[in-house]
Parts: structure tokens; sequence; C-alpha cells
């Protein structure tokens, strides 16, 4: 590590083998804490290059316990976090309003890291039990149209920069990869990112992997999720386009619309209020739209606004809720 740390210190960047190695030997516990912060940390300092987020992938990927999808289409609706907005768990409820519409949705999710409340610690306060046995999470997606794959269980190799992550409480690296990392590696992803360089960056590894069908979203005010508080960028393939809530016919909300609860019992309370058609007007619109732009990525030839009001519907007639209760314990 020391030899790849003045190297980095250096302004000096890895290929993509060199990034792939040093992520496989963290995971070996070859390093200690100290050696892991400095390394994560060289990345709060300077951008990350291509080869080297597709080099750390390609170690995660290669680590990972798979979930073979055995052909089925799915989609992945997943922010990057780290956009310090505090907002509520728009991603995962946009995946559960996918599946309430008839999608098949595999959510890759953790705990939160650099936000006060991560998919995964309000989906087993509402009672979902993690697994990775896939014979159960395939009976979730045929029962429910839904899974959730909790990052930690198919991801041993995390577990050694785990400690490191919490103690730092920032946004790094591993916020980038996450997206990428989903051990289903669903045809299809909606990708939110918390700034618009993170959005090309995406952008270059689809398009040289050629893998995965992604549409990248950032809302110009720092979102990493559609958040109709601002114009938004999507970005798909070799195309880009900016839209106004209102082309989307949607009204522009406000930043505090948007805000999350304080703590995990009270963000729950907010994501069963907007499942059950409770929540406010707002909460309903960011999350249909969300959700009705994942729908679009599924059938692009669809106009957007009749995704979004595909997706509206399945949220106010009751069956995303309907779908969710199917897979709690």
């Amino acid at each position: 590590m020391k030899h790849i740390l003045t190297r980095l210190f250096e302004h000096k960047k890895l290929n993509r083998k060199e990034a792939k190695d040093v992520l496989v030997k963290i995971s070996n516990g070859d390093f200690n804490e100290a050696q892991i912060a400095a390394f994560i940390s060289v990345y709060l300092m300077r951008s990350i290059s291509v080869n080297e987020l597709l080099g750390f992938r390609d170690a995660l990927l290669e680590l990972c316990r798979p979930f073979d999808l055995e052909g089925m289409e799915s989609i992945d609706i997943v922010g990057t976090g780290g956009d310090g907005k505090n907002t509520f768990n728009i991603s995962t409820l946009s995946s559960v309003v996918v599946a309430g519409a008839g999608y098949k949705v595999t959510k890759h999710g953790n705990y939160g890291v650099s936000s006060k409340c991560g998919s995964s610690n309000v989906l087993e306060h509402l009672g979902y039990q993690f697994t990775n046995d896939t014979d159960i999470l395939k009976k979730q997606l045929d029962t429910a149209n839904i899974c959730f794959l909790h990052a930690p269980l198919f991801h041993p190799a995390m577990k050694a920069v785990a400690p490191v992550r919490r103690q730092l409480g920032v946004k790094t690296f591993f916020n980038m990869l996450g997206p990428l990392v989903n051990p289903a590696q669903p045809a299809k992803s909606l990708l939110g990112v918390f700034n618009l360089e993170l959005a090309r960056l995406y952008q270059y590894i689809f398009q040289k992997t050629e893998e995965r069908d992604a549409a990248i979203v950032y809302s110009m005010d720092g979102y990493d999720e559609i958040s109709l508080t601002s114009p938004f960028k999507i970005r798909q393939n070799n195309t880009e386009q900016l839209l106004r809530p209102s082309d989307v016919g949607k009204e522009l909300l406000q930043q505090s619309d948007l805000h999350g609860g304080g703590d995990v019992p009270s963000s729950a309370k907010i994501f069963m209020d907007v499942l059950s058609g409770n929540g406010t007007s707002a909460q309903i619109d960011v999350v249909s739209t969300n959700a009705g732009v994942a729908i679009n990525c599924l059938k692009p030839e669809t106009d957007i606004k009749d995704c979004i009001a595909e997706a509206n519907e399945a949220l106010m007639n009751g069956n995303a809720m309907k779908q969710f209760k199917l897979i709690l314990n």
C-alpha cells in the first residue's frame, strides 16, 4: 500500500487492473484501517478516473455473491447518496411504486453512511428481513415484483471498509460504486448522482461496458434524484436532455417539501404515509415522477408523461402498498 499511496499523493492515477488489485487486497485484509482511510481520502481531494472506478467495480463484482436473474428483465432505482439534502427515501419508494405498476425491481441498497437514514434502515424498521437466499428473493420477485438486495450480504469485500466509512461519515468513492455493483446486474437502471461530473463519468462507463441501459439523473440544484425543485438532466447512452418540472406536467417544488425524517422511525412514517396515499402532494409528485422515469426506461417508446401517470395510478390505487406488504414479515 505504501507504494500505491506514494503514487497517488504524487497525483498519479491507477490503471484499471491496479485499481482492481488494490481493492481485492483491501477486502482480503492486507491493509490496516489507517492505510484504508488514507487511500479513501485521496479520492476526497481529487476526482476519480474512469479506469479507477471501473477497476474498483471489477473487484466488487468479482468478489460479490451473484444473483442470477436467468434472463428476467428488471430495473434498479438507486441514488449515489452524498448530496447532503436530507430527503425522505425517494428512490426506495419509487422502486415500490414501479413494482406496483407491474414491473420487476431488484433494488440494491445499504444503511445510511453519509445520510441519516438509508434505504436499508427504513426497510429493516418496517419489518423486511434481508437475505441473500436467492430462492427467497426470486419468490419475492414472482409474488411482489420486487426484492431488496442489502449490500453487506452480497459484498463481503465491503466488510473491511465499513468501519472506516462510518468513522469518516462523508461521501466517498464507495457512494459512486454502489449503483454499479448491484449483484443482479439488472439490464435497466435509473441512477441518481450528486454532481454533473459524476453523471458524465457514469455515462462513459456505461458506454464502455455496454452491459446495462441506464438513465442517469441529476437535479441542477444538487439532488441525486429528480427533485422537481429545479430543472434536471437525464443522460442516457449518447443522449442528454435538460427538463423543467413543467415539461413533465409538474409544479416547481420547494426544497423544504422534500425534507425527510430526522431519524429512522420518522423516515419510516413518511415512507408508509406516501405508500398509503396520505403523503403531501409534493411527496407524491416527486415519487411518481421518479417512478415514471424508471418506467420510461423500461418502455422508452411511451411518452414520459404517460409513464408518470402510470406510476401515479399505481401509488394512488393502492397497488404499490399491496406489493410492499407481500414481502413484509
